[in-house]
Order: C-alpha cells, then structure tokens, then sequence
C-alpha cells in the first residue's frame, strides 16, 4: 500500500469552463492550500482536470477531507490508492486494497467500475473490469461478485501516468472558487436568512464583506457578539472578512420624530442600503446581498422591495427569495449556524417596531416622509461612528 493517504478532489462546475478551465482551477487549488494549512507537509497539485492531496500517514486524513469538502468548487472527494499502470500492478493494488476493507469491515462482495481516462492504454474499460474483478477474486476467497447490491463499489481509474483505486465518494457543496465572481456586500443580521444568503452567494464565486446594524443601548453587546459568532461561521467558508457595525439608533429616533408610525419599518431598511452601499463603494463590492424572501414580513413585500430598491443604484442579490422558511432553515442547519441564529437577542429591526406596518408602501409617499429628514449628514455620521471588526478563520 502507498506510504501517504492519497485524496482524489473533483472540480464538479469548474470542469465546464472551457478555455477559462485552468484559471478555475489554480483558484480552487489555492483555496483548497489556504483550507489545508494547519496541517504541515500536505502537498496540493492539479493534474488531469483533477486535484490530487498527498498526506503524510500520521496526519488525521478525516480531518483533512472535512476541511477539502468545506472548499467552494468541490464536487466530491474520495481516498484513494494508487499504482502504475500496468494490469498486475492495479491488480495487486486492488486485491491489497479489498483485503484491507475485508479486515477493516469485513465486506463479503464487490462490483469493479472501471474508467479509461487514458485512451492509449491497451486495454478497454469493460475488459479492464474483468481482469480486475477476477484478480481480486483469487487474491480474495471470502469475496463474491454481485452487480446488483454489492458491499463496495471498486473504482479503478486508469490515468496516463499512474492509475487511482478508491471505494466511494464525499460529497462536496460544489459551486465555484471563491474569488472568482467578484466581491458582495452582506447586510448580515443576527436572524437566520442572511448567512444563509450569504454563503450561497460565497458559493458561487463571490468574495464577502459584511455590514451589521444595531440599536445600542437598545440592543446589548451581546446581541452583536452573536452576529460576530455568525461572522465566523462564515469565515471557515469564506475566509476572513470585514464586518462593519453600524449604529443606527440616532436614524430611527430622526425617523420617528418625523415620519409616519407605519412608514417606519420601510424608511429604516431604506436607510440601511444607502449606508451598505456607500461601504459597499468604498470597499470595492460590486453588489449588495440581503436575506429578504418574498412575503415573509412587511418589509419584504414585493410593494415593499421595489421602494428598497429604489433606494440605491447597486444591483441587490437575494438568493433566497423565492425559497421556503422550511428550506432556509434546513440549509443553516448544515451549515451550522441555525443554532447561533437562534439565540433569543434582540436586534434593531425590533425595536420602534410599528403596530401596524405599510405592506404596501408608495415610493412618492416614502420619498415625501424622507424629505423631511437630512438624509445625507445622517448616512454620513453614522459610517464615521461605525466599528470595524476583523472576522478570522479559527
């Protein structure tokens, strides 16, 4: 058996990218590198539209593939042997193989799937299969064949240099390498929709920075602890990543003062984008991304959206707009971070809550209301007051 674990990754999405394929790929490499470097002496290399992880035996290799399936861009991940390729080497490597899995877990069949990836070796997928298949037989007597419902499926993938034998796969998220579809702003809450949005919008490409509203007195420290806890969940997706706290309290005491009770809800999300995109603009984000889902509270109207809308000039993502809370909470769950999200602390979107909020709000009335309000000297103030928080891998 080889002297390192041996990691086939799959590129899944990146291996459709025609003649942009290599740079996907040297992208998901790196990330794949960045995720893998708290274990010292992990070599990372691509070859073949594939990437190959070699790791010292004395390394935790489960460790290591939750850490690879955790990378945008990867499709599957299986440990593999690997041998020449030439048909007694592969099948010694396969008998060694299947009695490794016979002592381990005391598997009684086995069906070979057999893959010619280089087309000038002599011998065809089908045959190779059975070549295999019979070598593993006689090299193991307690084995039977079934093509039906077999124990293990034993992939043999013959390449030009060296041929790959592995068992099964690990599934990835997929999607594509961060860093490849620009950079997008979160308006990243304490609830649980948005770091859902924004790691599917990290898993299509998208580098993030996040801005965090509150309301402090009215909303504890505690309460921002939690967003900074979310943040960092994220980050061991993202990579690090700014978070930008911005206090919101003098804009909603203005708002209050002067504005209609049930214009509250709607001015106040108005004034948020303004202010993400204008950090958004002075940090290089092309885009702003929000948790809204269509219907799912008075803001999130679809009356209530096109009045958002109207309020900046930046393309707005919501990725989950038109899916189930069901499904949304399904997702956190996998990601890990329903259980932060649900943590009972306050946040600012509670607070001056209206009784009876517009559901249906008119863009000239909304614009009227604003007017009485110095839009631009509140947007600006509260940037200047705003914290920035450093968010890091742990």
């Amino acid at each position: 058996m080889n002297k390192q674990n041996i990691l086939i990754v799959r590129c899944g999405e990146v291996a459709l990218k025609g003649m942009n394929k290599p740079y996907f790929e040297r992208m998901l490499a790196d990330r794949i590198r960045a995720n893998l470097k708290g274990y010292k002496g992990v070599d990372v290399r691509r070859h073949e539209g594939l990437i190959f992880i070699r790791a010292d035996k004395s390394l935790d290799i489960d460790g290591i593939i939750k850490e690879t399936a955790k990378v945008f861009g990867v499709a599957s991940i299986s440990k593999a042997v690997e041998s020449e390729s030439e048909l007694n080497a592969i099948g010694e490597a396969a008998v060694s193989y299947m009695m490794d899995l016979i002592e381990k877990r005391g598997v009684k069949s086995f069906k070979v799937e057999a893959k010619r990836a280089d087309k000038n070796f002599p011998v065809k997928s089908p045959e190779i299969g059975r070549i295999i298949g019979a070598k593993v037989l006689i090299g193991c007597k307690v084995l039977k064949v079934d093509v039906h419902q077999p124990d293990v499926y034993l992939h043999v993938d013959v390449r030009h240099d060296r041929t790959y034998i592995y068992e099964g796969k690990v599934a990835g998220f997929g999607g594509l390498p961060l860093g490849t579809n620009g950079k997008g702003m979160v308006l990243l809450s304490g609830g649980i929709d948005s770091p859902v949005a924004a790691w599917l919008m990290a898993k299509r490409g998208m580098l993030i920075e996040a801005v965090h509203f509150h309301s402090y007195p009215y909303t504890s420290p505690r309460a921002q602890e939690k967003v900074e806890d979310l943040a960092r969940i994220l980050a061991s997706y993202c990579g690090r990543f700014k978070m930008h706290a911005v206090n919101l309290l003098p804009i909603q005491e203005k708002i209050v003062e002067n504005c209609p009770e049930e214009e509250t809800t709607i001015l106040v999300r108005r004034f948020m984008m303004k202010i993400a995109e204008k950090i958004a603009a002075e940090n290089g984000c092309m885009m702003l991304i929000t948790g809204e889902n269509l219907g799912q509270v008075a803001s999130q109207t679809a009356e209530s959206l096109v009045v958002t809308d109207a309020s900046v000039s930046m393309p707005v993502m919501r990725p989950l707009i038109a899916m189930d809370k069901v499904d949304i909470m399904e997702k956190a769950k996998e990601i890990g971070t329903y259980e932060t999200s649900i943590q009972p602390y306050e946040d600012c979107c509670t607070v001056f809550l209206p009784k009876h909020p517009a559901t249906k709000p008119r863009l000239e009335r909304i614009l009227a209301s604003e007017s009485r309000l110095d839009c631009e000297t509140l947007i600006d103030d509260a940037i200047k007051a705003r914290e920035i928080i450093e968010i890091k891998v742990e």
